[in-house]
Parts: C-alpha cells; structure tokens; sequence
C-alpha cells in the first residue's frame, strides 16, 4: 500500500543550499482547510460571506464547506513528477515509496509549463465531473479555476490546453491516484452532490479564491505551522491543537461589529467627533437619514460646500449602512498623499470612539509613503508589541501580518490613495485580495469630482464590481456636474436612468430613495470679482492697495515656473520674511514643514501674522484648511475657481477695514478683452482650452460670486452643453470642444488597454479573467501610470555630497539634517527613513519622452550599497546635490542644471 505522506509540499534550504525542514502534502492541505474554517468563522467579513452565500443552496454553511474543500485541495497539483524532482532528497522517498519520476525532469525545458497550479485544476475539475455526473458541469470548471488561481493568477485557457499534453510532467498512473486520494479525503466530510446545479457568479468565485489564498498564506508560514526536520519521516499531526496554537500566534484582530446610529444623531456626533459641539449638521443628519431608508444598502453620493462635515457625514453614514450591510470595516480614499495624511487621524480618533469592536482593531495607511507618516508609524510598533505577545487592550493597530501591499488592504479600516481604490479596476496579480479588501468594508470616496476621463474609467469599473459585491459605497464631492452624478450612479448601479436633480447642496442615493435636498449653510462668503492684467506690475499694485492696513493674501498659480517667478518679484516688493511659497516641487519634509506653517498661521486656530501673502500652485485647493483675506488666482476651470475660492473667509475673525469684502482678482489672461479670452500658455497645457473657455465666459461679466449659493448654478453650467460667452466666441470655443471630446475619447480608450472585464454570466470561470494584465500593481510609477494618465514625473531622493566623495542627509532639513550617510555599510532604519522623506519629484519637463530616459540613465550612476540595501529606499532614483544645493546631470546632448532652495524648491536650466 502506497504511503501518500512521503508526497511532500513545503521545503526549507540554509544558505548553503542544504534542506533543513519539509513538510508532507497531506499536512498542508489539512492544515490550509482548517485555517479556512477559522476565517470564514472568525474573521471574513459578514457583508462577503452573505455575497457568497446568496450564491448557495445551502447559504453560509456552504459557503464554510466550499472554501475548506477547496483550501483543502488548493495544492493537490504538487503531486506530480513536474513538482516532486525540485528537490532530489525528497523526490528519491517518493521513488521508494512507488512514485517514478526520472530525476533528468528537472531540466525539462516545458516543466515550468506543468505548474503545479495548472496541474491542480485538471485534477479538480475531472474529479467533479466524475462525481457530478456529467462532462459539462459549470461548477466543476469553476473551482477548478478557483484552485488553479491560488497563486494570485488565474490560468489562460491556451495554458490549461498545452499541461494536458505533458503527461510525462504531470504523471499518471500512481500520480493520478496521489491526486484523487487528496480530493477524496478533503471530500470526506462535504457532500458535494448537493452543489452539482450551482454556478457561482465571477464576484463570488473571486471572493472563494482570496479566501484559499490566504489560507495557503498562513498555513505556509513556518512560524505558524512548524514543518518537519530534514531526517524526520512523515508523522502523524495533532491536527486541532496544531491549527489552534497556530491561529493563536496569528493574532488577528477582531471584527467590527457595526451598530446602527440610533436616536439623535447630534448626540452621536458629539461622542464620535467633538464633545463641544452643538450638535449635527443637516448633512450629517440627512446622511444617516438617507442610509437607514436605503431597503439594501448602496451607493449615496454627499453633495455640499466644502467645510460643512461631509467627512463626518460620511463616517456617520458608514456606520448605519455597516450594521446593516454587514460591513466590518471602512475604506476612506483621498485624491493625494497630503490629504490621505491629513485625513488618517480623523478617521483613527472616530475609530477610536466607535462601538461594536472586539478587542484591538487593524487599522493601516495605504500609501507609498506611508512608513514615514508619524502617527501610522506608532500604530505599527503597537502592532509589532502585539505579536510578542504585549497586552495593547482594545487599542487600533497596524496589525505586523496585514501589512505591505498585496494585505494591507484587508486591514479592517483604511485610509489610503485613490489609487489603491482604482487598482481593483486593474487587471494584475493578487487582484482577488484588493476585491476581498473592498468587498468587506463601507468604502467612502472623497473629492470624487477631481478624478479626470482616464481615472474615471478604472473608477466606474470599480463601482460596477462594487454593486455586484453588494458594498456600501459613499462618494463626496464639493459639485458634480449632473451628468456626472448619472455615470455614478448607472456605473454602480446599473440603471442609466439620470437622477432627478434635488438642488444643491444634495443627497442622491441608489435603492428607489428619493433624493435629499439640503439647505444651503449660512452665512455664505460674498466674494466680490476683479480682472486684472497678467503681469507682475499690476499685481503688486493690487496688493499693495489691497493689503495696506494689513492682512493676509493668497497668489495661486497654474504652474511652479509661475510659482517661482511671482515669489521673486513678491519678496522684493514686500520682504522675503513676509512671503511664503508652496508647491509640489519641494523635498517631502520641506513640504510638510511649509504646509504646517500654513495651518498654525492661517488655519481655523491660526496666529495669523499682520500681513502675509502665499504664493502656492493648486497644492492649496484641497488639502488645506486655510484662510485668507484676499486671492488672486489664475483662471482655471469653474469647479477648481471655486475650491479655491472656499479659501477665501473660510473662518470667523476680524479683518482690516480693505479686505472686511473677500475679493477674488482673477489673472492668467492674455487680454481680457479677446474674443475669446485667452489664457496663458502653461494653464492651456495644464487644462486645456475648452474648460478655461468656459470658466472665462461665466467671469468675464461678472461682478462677484455668492458661496456656496452660486456654486451649483456655475458648475453645472461651465460643464453643461448649452452655449456661453459672446457670439464671437462660439467658433473657436466649438473647436476647442470637438478638440476636448477627442482627446477624451482617445484617453478614455488609453485606459482600457489594462481595465479590468465586467462581472459577466454565472457561467464563466476565472480562466482568462486578468488576461493581458499587468503583472502586480503598486504605487511605483510603473503603477501609477496604469490608473492615471500616464507616470507622473520622476521622483528621486536628495542627498548632499560632503565634498569629499562621501553623502549627507541634506544639510538644511530640520530632522536628521546634515547627518554622514554610509555609501557602502547598511544605512541605519531611522536614517533610511529621514532620506525617505528627501523625496522629491522632478519637473514635468524632464519627464518627457526622450528625456526622462537620458535623465534617468544619468541617475541611476548614483547607485549606493547603502541604499539598495534598506527596503525603503531600493531602487529609487537618487540626486547627489553639492555644498551650493546644486546638480548637474549630463547625459549624451542633455544636459541639465537643478538647483535647490528650501524657501523656494526645486528651479532647473537645460544646457
């Protein structure tokens, strides 16, 4: 009688290439079932089990037996010649044991094409047929998919033809009968006749695979499930106690347990956000309104001025929709990593304040740099406590395995990049377990009005998988044009009827809930409308009359160059002491220095300065809680004037006698009197023509603008189709439309090169689903690049050269600067992270074709052991700055001069 348990499944290798530890088939795959068991019961979230169970004849109890089965078989393609011959010693047991595989297989040219995956998938799905009955059962061909995927990848139908001819790979005989025995031995306590008619919609199949996948990942941790000595043969388990003691060491955290928002909502607000408040807001009152009348929990998108709570509304809304959705979790997105930052402490002290958790809760910050952020920083060494074994009570954590970017998604609350949203929309490797970290959670989208065509199209594909999986989804916007609210909702939804416009501000939700209009917040800010001349002249001539008893004034510019250039003429006019600039073109840390200046003086507690003016690029529209008396701006298109204008008064506090009015003066404007007006080239490359067309004919005429009263009527008109502007206007205005809708057209097709399918007919499997993708994704500028319009521009990290061939942490940062950074020795964690936060990202310039490869050529000569050696700075880009804060980088005919100043960023000359 054959020993099934010499089939082995897990090896382990010292440095010298010895085997020190295996562990046999048969352990693994009950080990891999019974942790199925365990987060079907214990930690999946309720709203995916009831997904998958709607899918069962026999609900939830099905959805337990289906994930252990196939947990419990997920490997059963390792028993074959093509896997066993890897490792010699283990390979001659099997030899003996009755398993004949010529050892000259290892150098078989087609053995990486007999993948044990795809071997896994023959076997499962013949095996069905031959229980089920029939050659064309659906069922079988999809969790052969199922079992086939569990390495983040599912197989393509061409892959899946070709195994099946390599026999001499795959094994018959005694092999064949190794893989029936595993599947009948998981199938010993499943009855699997009762399942033989179902077909599992692609959302669920999807959801059953992430759940195998991270069975497999935990079974396969060695620290968890001790494998066996080299020497030792195949012993017998105490399966219970194994699996018990493993679970244990895991430490997961607990569910949430979401609580519906009952009685008053202003009570609930005080406990969750400020107890000094008077109570809710009508958008927070409503919010929560409009989620209990939902009969299933939907989509809701939050429309209303900004700073009014809609944050908090949504937070609100989230725990209602959570406790009846059976959510354990939330999902905050965030256009950029400055309001991503700004936002995660928010969220952690409601988190904090929220009924219904069971013990610690896993919390993490989903972004690239989300290991320099302070307070997410400390939640990770909690977490690292925690699985010594330190008793953190019910403290949220960044919990030590939920980490990384293929798991830190199933963290139960996080606040992350849009980005790590619209990768779900991304066909690339592990995308099963992005879906499942969504698929669990209440997932709230903030700003959703400042995603462009291409994003847009990942982001609709993303509400369709959404509403397939039945999750709550909230969405914010300041003002949506009303045909885009409609694409939200038919891309969630799936109902391409158009809302009917309540007004604004507004509620509008899926689930035949009627739309909820609000009032209108008093008191509004009157902000009275000036056109001046571009040019710099004028424009210290308006300051000065503007600022003359005093005062604070925001410049926003369209571009950096416009940036830097208005900054130095500013500081020659009014003192460099009473001018700061901000943009995106400083280090990180000078960034988020600069940034906090700005809240500590023009925030709601500011200690406002007697007179000020801030020269910043568009950096100021949203991620900044600021105030200003007056702004002068570049025209930009309506819905961003408008953000930027929220600046204006934004708080309640005395002003001098000049600017008691808030005034807007709006430049960027070749001549005022064009027809059309035209702006100035680098808001053209930025925006383009149509847009700004627009947003100049709705403020050519006018005299002020009323917020938030007038925001509403403007946007929809600067993004609807009905004419605007003089007569002689509409000819070159139509151009610059057709030439919009092109380059949308073209963009929006760009974008489905990589965007994932529809969820299709219950009849499909997984096979095929990420054909074509794009192997894994992340915020690399490779990812990136996926889900925007194309890479940003480069980034690098700045160090200085000491003079003397050895590197400095930048001289001038205020923590860790000037410090020796070893070149060829490991660099300390503390230093890495202080050159982490020296990153800082190049002008778009550099970055065009042609270019950014000669640029990056002569960057990568800057290779540094130290470097490649810290997993926080490998691979990155790296500029060597002089003892001036001056580079040159020459490359073949390129030849640039970058220079930096930490009051004014990054400036560079080509040669």
């Amino acid at each position: 009688m054959v020993d099934w348990r010499v089939v082995w499944a897990k090896s382990v290798f010292d440095t010298h290439g010895r085997m020190t530890q295996w562990l046999p088939l048969q352990q693994h795959l009950d080990d891999t079932g019974a942790v199925a068991a365990l987060l079907v019961e214990e930690w999946v979230s309720p709203q995916v089990i009831g997904r998958i169970a709607g899918d069962l004849p026999d609900g939830v109890d099905g959805v337990r037996a289906l994930a252990c089965w196939l947990a419990a078989c997920h490997d059963v393609g390792k028993a074959s010649p093509a896997f066993a011959v890897q490792v010699p010693t283990l390979a001659d047991r099997m030899r003996a044991a009755g398993f004949s595989a010529s050892p000259m297989l290892v150098s078989h040219p087609q053995r990486g094409r007999a993948n044990h995956a795809l071997v896994g998938y023959s076997a499962v799905r013949d095996f069905l047929r031959a229980a089920f009955g029939g050659e064309r059962v659906v069922l079988a061909e999809q969790l052969g998919g199922i079992v086939a995927s569990h390495h983040g990848v599912p197989p393509e139908r061409s892959a899946l033809a070709e195994v099946g001819r390599l026999t001499e790979l795959t094994g018959v005989g005694v092999w064949r009968e190794a893989r029936e025995f595993f599947l009948r031995r998981a199938s010993a306590e499943v009855d699997l006749s009762r399942y033989r008619d179902v077909r599992l919609s692609l959302p669920s199949q999807v959801l059953l695979t992430s759940i195998v996948i991270l069975a497999d990942w935990i079974a396969s941790n060695g620290d968890l499930f001790p494998l066996l000595e080299a020497h030792e043969p195949p012993a017998e388990f105490d399966l219970d106690a194994r699996v018990e003691l493993g679970w244990k060491r895991l430490g997961l955290p607990g569910r949430w347990r979401a609580q519906p928002v009952e009685g008053d909502v202003g009570a609930v607000f005080r406990a969750r956000f400020d107890p000094r408040a008077a109570g809710a807001r009508p958008v927070q009152v409503a919010a929560v309104e409009v989620a209990r009348e939902q009969a299933v929990p939907g989509l809701m998108i939050v429309e209303a001025p900004m700073g009014v709570g809609k944050t908090e509304a949504a937070l609100l809304a989230a725990e209602e929709l959570a406790a009846r959705s059976g959510a354990d979790g939330c999902f905050v997105a965030l256009p950029t990593q400055a309001t991503t930052d700004a936002m995660f402490g928010r969220v952690r002290r409601w988190l904090e304040a929220l009924p219904g958790r069971d013990g610690s809760t896993s919390v993490t910050l989903a972004h690239g740099k989300a290991s320099l952020n302070d307070e997410f920083d400390g939640l990770l060494r909690k977490g690292w406590l925690a699985s010594i074994g330190f008793d953190i009570g019910d403290a949220p954590v960044a919990h030590v395995w939920l980490q990384g970017r293929k798991k830190g998604v199933l963290a139960s609350f996080v606040v992350g990049t849009i980005d790590q949203v619209l990768f779900a929309g991304l066909k690339s490797r592990h995308l099963m377990l992005r879906h499942l970290g969504l698929a669990s959670k209440v997932v709230v989208i903030d700003e959703v009005h400042a995603y462009d065509v291409y994003m847009s199209q990942y982001l609709h594909r993303v509400l369709h998988w959404l509403g397939a999986y039945g999750v709550p989804v909230v969405l914010l916007s300041a003002t949506l044009p009303a045909a885009r609210r409609a694409e939200l909702v038919a891309a969630y939804s799936g109902d391409s009827r158009v809302p009917v416009d309540p007004g604004y501000p507004c509620i509008v939700a899926t689930g035949e809930v009627e739309s909820r209009s609000l009032p209108l917040p008093e008191p509004g800010v009157d902000v009275a409308l000036d056109r001046l001349p571009d040019d710099l002249d004028t424009l210290v001539s308006y300051l000065r009359d503007r600022l003359r008893e005093g005062g604070c004034a925001v410049v926003v510019r369209n571009t950096v160059a416009r940036v830097q250039e208005t900054a130095e003429r500013l500081e020659r006019e009014f003192g460099a002491e009473n001018v700061t600039i901000d943009h995106s073109r400083f280090l990180a840390c000078d960034r988020a220095r600069i940034d906090l200046g700005l809240l500590r003086r023009f925030g709601p507690d500011g200690h406002r300065p007697g007179q000020h003016i801030v020269v910043a690029s568009q950096v100021v529209e949203q991620s900044l809680d600021v105030d200003f008396d007056v702004m002068v701006t570049d025209l930009a298109p309506m819905d961003l004037m408008l953000q930027r204008m929220g600046r204006l008064h934004r708080h309640q506090r005395s002003r001098p006698e000049p600017v008691v009015r808030a005034r807007c003066a709006v430049v960027g404007v070749e001549d005022w009197d064009g027809a059309p007006v035209m702006t100035v080239p680098g808001s053209r490359r930025v925006y383009g023509e149509h847009l700004l067309f627009r947003s100049a004919a709705l403020l050519v005429d006018r005299a002020a603008v009323r917020l938030p009263a007038d925001i509403a009527p403007l946007v929809q008109s600067a993004y609807g189709d009905e004419p605007l502007g003089p007569q002689a206007w509409q000819q070159p205005m139509e151009y610059a439309r057709r030439d919009a809708e092109l380059l949308a057209a073209r963009r929006a097709d760009a974008a489905r090169a990589f965007l994932l399918g529809e969820t299709g007919p219950t009849s499909g499997s997984l096979v095929g689903w990420i054909r074509a993708g794009v192997g894994d994704a992340d915020e690399t500028p490779q990812g990136l690049a996926q889900v925007r319009d194309g890479a940003e521009s480069l980034e690098v990290l700045v160090v200085q050269s000491d003079g003397h061939g050895g590197l400095l942490t930048p001289e001038w940062i205020e923590r860790g600067g000037g410090e020796p950074i070893p070149v060829d020795l490991e660099m300390d964690p503390a230093q890495a992270k202080v050159v982490a936060s020296c990153a800082l990202r190049l002008p778009v310039a550099l970055s065009n074709p042609g270019v950014d490869h000669a640029l990056i050529a002569a960057l990568e000569a800057n290779r540094f052991t130290s470097f490649d050696s810290s997993p926080l700075l490998r691979g990155q880009l790296v500029l060597v700055l002089d003892e001036n804060r001056r580079a040159e980088i020459r490359h073949g005919d390129v030849r640039f001069l970058l220079t930096y100043d930490p009051r004014k960023g990054l400036t560079h000359e080509r040669g």
